[in-house]
């Protein structure tokens, strides 16, 4: 099961993560480095601009003249345009890094992802995973670039206005340097409490997102159910708890900057107090006192920014730790070394070096429980179909009929004991090699946003408009074709939602004749259609399947009494198999209960 770290609290700075990242970060090492120098020279721009104030407050100011002011002005002027490019620059870079970094992480994970196996889906919801793509690739972006910027920007100031201070006068520097520790302190201090409210915000936001989509998504059944007002009351009481925890961390975080503002002011009184008196001896010039009282103002907001940096770089690790656990995990089926090298991959096929496929499925003494599970489903089960046969799967719902399916497409691997195609074990091919000559009829289908020609052409990107055609007339889906407005063009929406589950059925059904399989699945396909739809992709189905492997799941047992064998499955194992008349034959046999209590329901509708 997957690890629920929502609430995982670390301490610790996310080094451990970046040998994982090295190779999306290796790229733009140059940029970065680039990137460091010229936030470094700004930091060191910005701490040297007030000993220009006392430059001209010594010698224009207090003196009362103007002489030399011209190459004054003019060097100050090239100093801050200096500055100026090099702000553009190092924050273009900051901003072409982060992206960068995020595009090729995303790219990394949601690729990685195409290559696991269905176990992983299974154990990890659609919610978890959207997340370590989309939010936790963003946040180690931002961390690669402006978190990295401010820590350099920052540090170097600091640096720098500490030497400039030293040099100028070291007893006033050492009045406003024996106030960092009481700011670093205080920062740490108050930052750890924030850092503990704001988790608890961002918990109850994805709590009070997610009943928000309960809401939308399930608002037939909450109206149906007369919940309204249970449903309101929920809502609320998190919102409120939101509200309450918001207020709380906006007081904390108030009492925080008075606080800094209060250590800045004590700062400022200090180099008033000691420079001023110093001043007044004569010892200190007031261009001198100037440059103190800029840096007493501005010396502590770079040191909370650095707390403030590093605790955020801190909540990153968990960031970081997500997606390299993402990125490192291993599919449970995967092709070896050989297979890859001989047939290519997912993204780099090597179609060249493809035999074709014929269709003769056999099952060798295979045992089988799925990964997450330790009780047996298979237990050295044996079964030969030859090419062009036609076996169909039943059981009540929930039997566990699926599992034969998904050995055959070879979503998992058996146990043991060995899946054969065309003779040969299935692991000695690639995935996509087998994935290609399968046609899979989903229960619940599922169609891509897009128009009706580009979801058909998913079964076969090369088909001409009239062999779309041909496919949606052998499925009887040419007449939902024709009644909407723009025909091939129009869109069906996101999933399909602008068609009924039966039309996304028959149209997903088109769509995996157009890719001629050798081997076709169909699971439960007929289960969203209406009776007299029935009948017309029956019809279908008994010219599809000719030549073809074909391995039906189906609940309305009138719909396989043609197949050359079924298999019987209760309680995940099969239990009976052989022909529909064989079958039949067994008075009393399970098969036969299922079959005369669906026939005995058919009655009684045709009656009614």
């Amino acid at each position: 099961m997957p690890e629920n770290d929502t609430n995982k609290t670390v301490t610790k700075l996310p080094w451990f993560g970046i040998p994982r990242l090295m190779p999306f970060l290796k790229p733009y090492l140059p940029k970065m480095a680039v990137m460091v120098f010229l936030g470094s020279m700004v930091s060191l721009v910005d701490s040297v601009v007030p000993l220009f104030n006392r430059y001209a407050l010594n010698n224009f100011v207090a003196r009362g003249t103007i002489k030399g002011i011209g190459i004054f002005a003019f060097v100050y002027a090239v100093i801050l345009i200096l500055k100026l490019i090099m702000d553009f620059t190092s924050a273009y870079m900051c901003g072409e890094i982060e992206m960068s970094v995020d595009r090729d992480l995303r790219n990394a994970a949601f690729n990685h992802l195409q290559e696991l196996s269905f176990s992983y889906f299974n154990q990890n919801n659609v919610g978890y995973i959207h997340a370590r793509v989309m939010s936790d690739t963003g946040k180690i972006g931002m961390m690669c670039a402006w978190r990295m910027m401010d820590i350099v920007w920052n540090g170097s100031y600091i640096l720098f206005v500490f030497i400039v201070m030293l040099t100028v006068n070291v007893r006033l520097a050492l009045y406003v340097l024996a106030l960092v520790p009481i700011a670093i302190v205080l920062v740490i201090y108050f930052q750890k409490h924030l850092i503990v409210l704001n988790r608890k915000i961002r918990e109850l936001n994805s709590t009070i997102t997610g009943n928000f989509n309960e809401g939308i998504t399930g608002a037939k059944a909450i109206k149906t159910l007369v919940v309204e007002k249970k449903i309101q009351e929920d809502f609320m009481e998190d919102t409120e708890k939101y509200r309450k925890t918001a207020v709380h961390a906006t007081h904390f975080s108030a009492m925080f900057t008075a606080s800094v503002t209060m250590l800045s002011s004590c700062a400022l009184a200090l180099v008033l107090w000691r420079g001023g008196m110093i001043t007044m001896e004569g010892v200190m010039e007031i261009g001198t006192l100037s440059v103190f009282l800029s840096y007493a103002l501005g010396i502590l907001e770079p040191i909370q920014n650095i707390i403030v940096t590093i605790s955020e770089l801190i909540a990153v690790q968990v960031n970081v730790e997500r997606l390299t656990r993402l990125l490192n995990t291993e599919s449970d089926v995967a092709d070896s070394p050989e297979v890859v090298r001989k047939y290519g991959d997912t993204f780099n096929p090597k179609k060249e070096n493809w035999e074709e496929l014929v269709g003769d499925v056999e099952f060798k003494d295979v045992s089988f429980h799925y990964p997450d599970g330790t009780e047996y489903v298979l237990e050295h089960f044996n079964l030969k179909v030859p090419q062009g046969s036609n076996v169909a799967i039943v059981g009540e719902t929930g039997a566990g009929k699926s599992t034969l399916v998904n050995l055959v497409c070879r979503f998992f691997e058996p146990t043991s004991g060995q899946v054969l195609i065309d003779g040969r074990d299935a692991r000695e091919r690639s995935q996509l090699w087998l994935h290609s000559n399968i046609g899979y009829v989903l229960q619940t289908p599922h169609l891509f946003s897009g128009s009706v020609r580009e979801n058909l052409k998913y079964g076969n990107p090369n088909a001409t408009d009239e062999e779309i055609w041909e496919a949606l007339r052998l499925v009887s889906a040419d007449k939902i074709v024709n009644r909407m407005e723009k025909g091939l063009d129009s869109d069906v929406g996101e999933g399909g939602d602008m068609l009924s589950t039966g039309e996304k059925q028959l149209l997903s059904f088109a769509r995996a004749i157009l890719a001629d399989p050798r081997i076709l699945v169909l699971d439960e396909a007929t289960s969203s259609i209406d009776t007299v739809t029935e009948k017309a992709i029956q019809d279908a189905i008994s010219v599809v399947i000719k030549g073809r492997t074909s391995f039906m799941i189906a609940h309305r047992l009138s719909t396989v009494v043609d197949a050359d064998f079924i298999l019987v499955v209760r309680d995940g194992k099969i239990i009976e198999r052989g022909t529909h008349k064989e079958l039949m034959k067994n008075i009393g046999g399970y098969y036969h209960q299922l079959f005369s209590r669906q026939y005995e329901e058919m009655e009684v509708k045709a009656a009614l």
